[in-house]
């Protein structure tokens, strides 16, 4: 989605940034990347210099995939636990990160894990976010069988988001791959229908289902390109979003 320059001023005020463990590798094969945890600290700052409340779900799979290691002979709670515990990792890296450039920011776990992160409460979530600090979301849901992408579209609606930001490696949603298919065609807009119907995997259909209840807009952007999270909650750049009805 391409617009003519706007005012500054955020369009979404309050956004759930959800990224992916795997993005946080940047070119390496396993882990975390020192350089990509900074680049997407400085997104989000970007937000936060805009008057914008952040908060943000990342997944594990850098580290550790429950559903890979089930998928191997692993009990799948058990794997799914391990992963939970990836993301805790993941979570810590980014407050790091991010308090390294003067944003104060919070790890809520939905695991008990008090000597490195606070236990969710939803009520002292919205306080720290309403204080205008970060709030990265550890540990998914804190219950196995459900994906990060869920745990970020609960998170979302139980913080009262505007929005939901997916950053992933393209910038927005395609009909098929676009490192496999030149001819892939990026979409605008779509609906929640659309996205569940043609089984475009943007989200699993649990998360999808779940801002679509909740009337949270899913835009899907590129974190590879620097500004875009700033310009998508300006209503600028490239990017997809996701909506009841396609406008």
């Amino acid at each position: 989605m391409a617009e003519d320059q706007g005012p500054a001023a955020p369009r979404y005020k309050r956004v759930l940034l959800k990224i992916s463990g795997e993005a946080l590798m940047g070119d390496r094969a396993y882990g975390l990347d020192p350089d990509m945890v900074s680049q997407v600290a400085n997104e989000i700052k970007s937000v936060w210099d805009l008057g914008g409340e952040v908060c943000v779900v990342i997944g594990g799979g850098n580290i550790f995939r429950g559903v890979s290691a089930a998928a191997s002979g692993m009990e799948r709670a058990t794997a799914d636990y391990m992963g939970m515990l990836a993301t805790v990792m993941n979570a810590l890296a980014m407050q790091s990160g991010l308090e390294s450039i003067g944003v104060p920011t919070r790890v809520l776990s939905a695991l008990p894990i008090s000597a490195v992160a606070e236990p969710y409460i939803r009520r002292r979530a919205m306080r720290h976010m309403e204080k205008r600090r970060v709030v990265v979301f550890a540990a998914g849901t804190g219950n196995p069988f459900f994906t990060t992408d869920t745990a970020a579209a609960l998170r979302a609606s139980e913080m009262g988001c505007d929005a939901m930001l997916k950053a992933t490696k393209v910038d927005g949603v395609y009909d098929a791959d676009p490192a496999l298919a030149k001819d892939a065609v990026r979409y605008d807009h779509l609906t929640y229908m659309d996205v569940l119907s043609r089984d475009l995997r943007v989200m699993d259909a649990s998360a999808i289902s779940l801002a679509r209840e909740n009337g949270i807009p899913i835009l899907v952007f590129s974190i590879q390109n620097v500004g875009a999270f700033a310009d998508v909650i300006r209503g600028r750049g490239t990017f997809t979003i996701i909506s009841e009805k396609a406008e």
